[in-house]
């Protein structure tokens, strides 16, 4: 294995896992394998890249730290050269949240300063300029993201966000820098590590730009990003003749089918409301759920009786709904009721034969895969930007599509479960 990433959710994971895999312009990459969780055992000796999906964006920061360390050992135990601690392009987090002080610690085990911060994904309208995080053209702060459930994104300055979250200053590399290329992009890191700063924040605008801060992270032991910063790693290792390069395949499971969608995002409440006009789809009463009233068993018989029209549960509130129903019931309870009732959906789904499962939402997602716990995934196409096909091994495979809240086409649904059988 030459490259590991340790990502902090699932659909993250998922992202990364087929960026590395596709390569540069889609001409091949690394053979990447997604572990859920950190293994146990020793990887196949034909991984190129491993990708290690943790649910730790979320959790408590010691243990966050204490994961991913974790699997930062397990990756060096297979060989690898590079690590990349994967996070999203959304930059989901909060003052007193996990990026900073997970980034810190990787690279205080490497041994590594000037380590480049660059959470830009232009095919999904993620920029950075002067240090802000544009979602298309709004920043980040008024994107809709500022009504995050879990992570209420409140300031587009990630400099001034992650100076909250580390104990050392934070660099910037402006576009301009970019701009003139790997080497200048080299040197600047170079220089924020010579001024003791541990992390430093990238611009990106476009592929172009974030393929020129791969090619100059090559040397690097540690990178820090979403998924659009892995475009131009697998590259470094082909051009070092060290992998041929292949590409993702087309791969799927075709059979019972369901979809699952926690996530509140825009996005998704706009794909909810598209498929429900022609699927069948259950809206969850979150007060039910937490009551006790509505049950997994209510779900699973709901999705099981619609199978072959495609069928929805969802809890897709609007943000005043979701204020409302966590000013009533906490914040966490709520989280943590609704992980449990889609996990647990989740099982009963593939106990009764579901193959294909379309999972909304990053903490949704980690909830589902922990449950199922299917082992290592492999990788297929992609679906819409940021979602590939993953299929589980096994005598039964089961494939998934793991996708983060503000991403995929209106109408990402139907097309999902279309890639997943194979089509």
């Amino acid at each position: 294995m030459l490259l590991g990433v340790i990502a902090d959710d699932f659909t993250g994971a998922s992202d990364i896992a087929y960026t590395l895999a596709k390569g540069l312009s889609g001409e091949g990459g690394l053979r990447t394998v997604l572990y859920l969780g950190i293994p146990e055992e020793t990887a196949a000796a034909d991984v190129e890249a491993g990708v290690i999906a943790l649910k730790s964006r979320t959790i408590e920061t010691a243990v966050a730290v204490q994961q991913s360390l974790a699997a930062l050992r397990w990756l060096l135990d297979q060989g690898c050269r590079q690590i990349v601690f994967k996070y999203c392009s959304t930059f989901d987090s909060t003052p007193a949240g996990n990026i900073g002080p997970v980034a810190e610690a990787l690279a205080a085990a490497l041994g590594v300063q000037g380590v480049l911060v660059c959470p830009a994904f232009p095919a999904a309208g993620r920029t950075v300029y002067q240090g802000h995080l544009f979602v298309k053209d709004r920043l980040l702060n008024e994107s809709g993201l500022q009504n995050h459930p879990l992570n209420p994104m409140t300031d587009a300055d990630i400099r001034r966000w992650l100076r909250l979250q580390t104990a050392t200053d934070v660099g910037h590399l402006d576009i301009a820098t970019v701009r003139r290329g790997p080497k200048a992009i080299e040197a600047a890191l170079r220089e924020n590590g010579e001024r003791n700063r541990t992390l430093a924040i990238v611009d990106a605008i476009t592929d172009d730009d974030l393929v020129a801060i791969g090619r100059a992270a090559a040397s690097h032991r540690l990178v820090t990003g979403g998924s659009g910063i892995a475009l131009g790693l697998a590259a470094n290792f082909i051009e070092k003749r060290l992998v041929a390069g292949t590409g993702a395949s087309v791969i799927g499971a075709d059979g019972p089918e369901a979809i699952l969608a926690g996530s509140c995002s825009g996005a998704t409440r706009e794909q909810v409301e598209i498929h429900r006009a022609n699927h069948p789809a259950l809206a969850i009463d979150v007060a039910g759920v937490m009551g006790g009233s509505v049950t997994v068993e209510d779900l699973a018989s709901f999705l099981l009786a619609n199978q072959g029209r495609a069928p929805l549960v969802y809890s897709s509130g609007s943000p005043d709904e979701v204020k409302a129903i966590q000013a009533r019931f906490g914040r966490e309870k709520v989280a943590e009721a609704l992980d449990d009732l889609f996990a647990g959906t989740a099982l009963e789904l593939v106990k009764s034969g579901v193959t294909r499962l379309v999972v909304a939402g990053g903490e949704t997602s980690g909830a589902v895969v922990s449950a199922l716990d299917l082992g290592a995934l492999a990788i297929g196409v992609e679906i819409d930007p940021g979602v590939p096909v993953l299929l589980s091994g096994g005598e039964k495979p089961v494939a998934l599509a793991l996708k983060s809240g503000n991403f995929g086409a209106p109408d990402f649904f139907d097309k999902a479960l279309e890639r997943l059988a194979g089509r």
